[in-house]
């Protein structure tokens, strides 16, 4: 005689498997956000998985690098391309501008040799975009291969790699797109597809491995996973497309820009001693804005009294040695409305200390 379960039923729990058909619907969906016919990959995992997993299937010992530094990320791929083997040429520019397609050029004229190109699109730790446009275009015209981490553009400003002749673009929803930070994506060209197989150190029977997707996925028609996808995320991810499809992806992206303009003449229209760390308007990330603070004013004592009153506010303090310079008004998914930038900026001031 069996005993009845005593087992609570939850929303989260006990669903019926995700099938492949459905998981391939989705990067279908996540294909047409990005308006591209490359294969797109969602990656079971955050987006750090497949920025790494495509530098190292990408590149290797024979590998020269033009890796652009606009903040911490550049940093970070910097260091694994060094870490494949590599040959890096570091381009660092400051953090409160953007690099231009001028500087790109210069860098590949003088170092022809270069074959690979890394770029972060927009740097939410330090609030400035680069213009991936322009810079694809310098980029397709020296033939060399293109990585871009789009993880916190895509929903906040344009991100087409078909048009731009990126052959990496890796993105996340957790930032504009407003939705989980579990899983990710990465669109692949062909080119990059036959790098990738060319390169011997590429990772094979790895988590990282964007070759097994290739071969064991995509190749076989999308008919049997890999493994166990992360379902809730997975679920999370598609409700989160659904969402942008019914708002319309531009009047998603005008959110952002308008949170992004409400900030900066917030801060400069107050002239309380806050001033916007990226000094041009059209060097500066919708996704998030970043302020700088008088001097002597600690950031971080601001954010934590600023928090303090009210821990809902989507408010940090720059990181590492920006903690005590920078404050970061991160308006990005629901919080690109103009009712938190104007919550954000009330706490601000009142957090901010008097002469």
């Amino acid at each position: 005689m069996s005993e009845e379960s005593n087992a609570v039923s939850h929303p989260f729990l006990d669903l019926a498997p995700l099938s492949a058909a459905r998981f391939a619907a989705i990067e279908d969906r996540v294909a047409r956000l990005l308006s591209t016919e490359q294969d797109v990959v969602i990656m079971q995992g955050e987006a750090l998985l497949p920025l790494e997993g495509a530098i190292r299937g990408a590149a290797g010992p024979g590998t020269t690098a033009l890796n652009v530094i606009t903040g911490p990320y550049g940093q970070t791929f910097g260091d694994w391309l060094r870490d494949c083997g590599a040959r890096v040429y570091d381009l660092a520019v400051p953090f409160h501008t953007a690099v231009t397609a001028a500087q790109i050029r210069d860098a590949l004229t003088e170092h022809p040799e270069i074959d690979f190109v890394s770029l972060v699109h927009a740097e939410a730790a330090t609030g400035n975009t680069n213009p991936v446009a322009e810079i694809g275009e310098v980029v397709r015209a020296h033939g060399a291969l293109f990585y871009l981490d789009a993880v916190a553009s895509v929903g906040a400003e344009p991100v087409l790699p078909d048009a731009w002749g990126v052959d990496l673009c890796v993105i996340g929803a957790q930032k504009a797109m407003g939705g989980p930070a579990g899983v990710s994506a990465v669109s692949v060209s062909e080119r990059a597809w036959a790098r990738m197989a060319a390169n011997p150190a590429a990772p094979r029977r790895s988590y990282l491995s964007l070759l097994d997707w290739k071969e064991r996925w995509v190749d076989a028609g999308r008919k049997v996973l890999l493994h166990a996808p992360a379902q809730l995320e997975m679920l999370a991810l598609e409700a989160c497309v659904e969402r942008i499809e019914a708002e319309g992806l531009d009047a998603v992206m005008g959110r952002h820009a308008a949170a992004a303009a409400a900030v900066r003449a917030g801060v400069v229209a107050w002239g309380g001693g806050l001033e916007p760390y990226v000094h041009a308007a059209s060097d500066a990330a919708p996704v998030a804005t970043t302020l700088r603070t008088p001097a002597g004013v600690d950031a971080a004592e601001v954010v934590a009294v600023a928090l303090a009153a009210d821990p809902s506010l989507p408010l940090a303090a720059g990181g590492g040695a920006l903690a005590s310079t920078m404050i970061r008004v991160n308006h990005y998914g629901s919080a690109a409305s103009a009712a938190t930038v104007e919550a954000c900026l009330t706490a601000l001031r009142a957090a901010l200390p008097t002469a």
